[in-house]
């Protein structure tokens, strides 16, 4: 390692230093413990460019041990990302770009959000699937356009969450040879050493799940983390696992090794003795050598050497074929296909009596047709959820080129898989498994919602209706979960033509989307019109001037108010069914909209959901009445327990007879 090589790594651990004692707030440890293999990494190997941070080709990083996030920051700046040294000043403050863990969208470099341990791991194992998807599309004999590596930075909480072992195992199940984990084996938790808690070998666990492993006895060895990536990257057959031994807070006279360097800043003495250590000036902060700034301007232009020449192929390779570059700008630009916006024809394809299990099937294999980057699968349930792509192939270690996904039974490492896939670029996503799993796959949806990820996630199997499985499986408050989600547009349709437009208001959305679909027939509809893109609409109108309630439904319970208003007219009580497909979607339509389907001056008003009432109030209104399931459900015949819970005709009439003192 040459003396700049030190210099640059020392700048990085006390830019880190700095931040975090100036915001009083943060974790020190990691950056000064890594510092010396994320500099081997990403001066000798990683592929990318501050010219272009979006370029496709480049390499990722993720620090999955997000709470680091200050080794990331000075990463970026000293590799002339759009992160200057005041935002790294304002490290934690309101507004900055610079916040306590990284944040996808925020910083420009960040690849993905991470904090909750596990998930950027995990994350990365969707970007080398997605890696390997796209160069087996666009890569030839002649041209190669993808070939990169994923790296990850892991700690010994990244491993200990449940969801890294997940999607680690199905990584090695895959072969994914372009991913690369260095793990930051430093023996420390906030609690203490690992020995009270983790005292497995990591080592034997991964070359289990079919990994190459690799040890580095001593973290700051530069020559050493170069030489062990080395080894990693030659090895394009199996993930590579780099454990190095590391010192948490290295450099601090009194904290390093200790737990009390993971969560605190070091405080004004210690820095100076850090500083004083490597032999700095210990009254200066935030500083970056001038010799430092310009090794660094010579390492950007090499960097940039690497993305000129692919500018270069890739221009030779679409001039001499339109066609690949038309279907490049498909796949990395993605748009709605005008097909399905407009092809009406699709309702008479779908519509019929149907579980929207199947409507939805037979909707995603319509998709699959015209938009051949969309991928996805389920957690072992294609039976179930319909889900299978019957046009496409089967994605495995030796068929990359396959759009059909395989998770096994590991439902919250196929979300953060998702995730990592959408974050790569190139691709729509969508993963299914039932409803009442979804308490499983609830932080990494919640991250989809928090990036604004555009992921599908298909939940079947929803409320009673799932029947004989019992309350195990019949989801009650699973879909107040997801709606309580920010950003996540969750879509019960009522049938199979809703359930179409659900799927092309999923494909529209620049964020996540869930869609709650049935495992027993539904009615088909006649009153579906294309308002219900709007979310909610009026399904089926009051015969008279003006409805005396309103009744609001969603999924298989519009057909029961659709009977439930036919047989209160009969009794002289004239209302007006609205389907609320989706709560989110209508709430963003314009209020003159709103105030057509929902007037304020009715205030009867009256819902139908075989989940938890919660929720429905800010529609209904507190003196609303809520038609729904506050406590779990039975093992039984769906139709039993429908019937047995109140969700029959009759037993509705005359809920709402009630309510309206008739």
């Amino acid at each position: 390692m040459i003396n700049l090589d030190k210099k640059t790594i020392e700048t990085i651990r006390l830019l880190s230093v700095d931040a975090i004692n100036k915001a009083n707030s943060g974790h020190p440890g990691l950056p000064m413990g890594t510092a010396t293999m994320a500099f081997a990494l990403w001066k000798e190997f990683l592929k990318g460019t501050s010219r272009d941070s979006k370029w496709a080709d480049r390499d990722r990083f993720v620090l999955s041990a997000g709470h680091g996030s200050m080794l990331l920051y000075s990463l970026l700046h000293l590799f002339g990302y759009d992160l200057n040294l005041e935002d790294i000043k304002q490290f934690r403050q309101l507004g900055s770009r610079t916040p306590g863990h990284p944040e996808f969208g925020m910083t420009d470099g960040v690849e993905t959000t991470t904090g909750p341990l596990g998930q950027g791991i995990v994350n990365a194992v969707g970007m080398a699937i997605a890696e390997k998807r796209l160069a087996a599309e666009f890569n030839t004999d002649k041209d190669t356009l993808i070939d990169h590596n994923t790296y990850v930075i892991v700690g010994d909480g990244d491993l200990m969450e449940g969801i890294s072992g997940e999607a680690s195992s199905l990584a090695g199940h895959l072969k994914l040879g372009k991913l690369v984990v260095l793990y930051d084996s430093n023996n420390i938790t906030i609690d203490g050493d690992t020995n009270i808690t983790f005292t497995e070998d990591v080592g034997k666990r991964y070359e289990a799940y079919g990994w190459h492993v690799i040890s580095v006895d001593d973290g700051n060895d530069y020559d050493a983390i170069v030489k062990a990536i080395g080894e990693a990257k030659s090895n394009i057959e199996q993930p590579s696992m780099i454990i190095a031994k590391t010192i948490i807070g290295f450099g601090s006279p009194h904290k390093a090794g200790t737990s009390s360097a993971h969560g605190s800043p070091l405080g004004a003495d210690e820095a100076a003795l850090t500083k004083e250590g490597f032999g700095w000036d210990p009254d200066k902060e935030f500083y970056v050598p001038q010799e430092v700034y310009d090794y660094m301007e010579v390492l950007k232009e090499k960097k940039a050497l690497a993305y000129d020449a692919w500018n270069k192929t890739f221009e030779k390779a679409t001039a001499k074929n339109p066609e690949l570059s038309d279907k490049w700008n498909q796949w990395f630009n993605f748009e709605v296909p005008k097909e399905l916006l407009v092809d009406e024809n699709l309702w008479g394809e779908i519509s019929g009596k149907d579980a929207t299990r199947s409507s939805g099937g037979k909707m995603i294999n319509r998709i699959a047709e015209l938009v051949p980057n969309l991928v996805g699968g389920s957690a072992d349930l294609n039976g179930s959820t319909k889900t299978y792509l019957k046009n496409s192939t089967d994605f495995s270690a030796e068929n990359p080129k396959g759009n059909n996904l395989f998770f096994g039974v590991r439902e919250h490492a196929m979300a953060a898989i998702l995730n990592g896939i959408a974050l790569h670029g190139g691709f729509r996503t969508f993963g299914a498994t039932f409803l009442s799993f979804a308490d499983y796959m609830k932080p990494s949806i919640r991250l989809s919602a928090l990036m604004n990820q555009p992921v599908v996630y298909v939940f079947t199997h929803d409320s009673i209706g799932v029947g004989e499985d019992g309350p195990t499986h019949q989801p009650i408050e699973q879909v107040l979960m997801l709606r309580s989600i920010p950003n996540l547009k969750v879509f019960r349709p009522a049938d199979g033509k809703e359930t179409a437009i659900a799927w092309v208001e999923a494909l529209k959305n620049d964020g996540p989307s869930a869609l709650i679909l049935t495992r027993q027939n539904l009615e088909s509809q006649e009153g579906v019109t294309k308002a219900a893109h709007y979310g909610a609409y009026t399904l089926s109108k009051e015969k008279g001037e003006k409805p005396e309630a309103i009744i609001m439904a969603t999924g298989s319970e519009v057909q029961l108010a659709i009977e439930a208003q036919k047989e209160l007219l009969e009794s002289g009580i004239d209302t007006r069914v609205v389907s609320m497909m989706c709560w989110r979607h209508y709430d963003q339509q314009t209020n003159d909209y709103k105030e057509s389907v929902l007037p304020k001056e009715i205030e009867n008003r009256i819902s139908i959901e075989a989940l938890t009432t919660i929720g429905w109030h800010k529609y209904i209104g507190m003196n609303g009445l809520a038609i729904g399931l506050d406590h779990f459900g039975e093992s039984a015949p769906a139709e039993e327990l429908f019937e047995a819970f109140g969700f029959s005709k009759d037993k509705v009439v005359a809920r709402i007879k009630e309510y309206l003192n008739k």
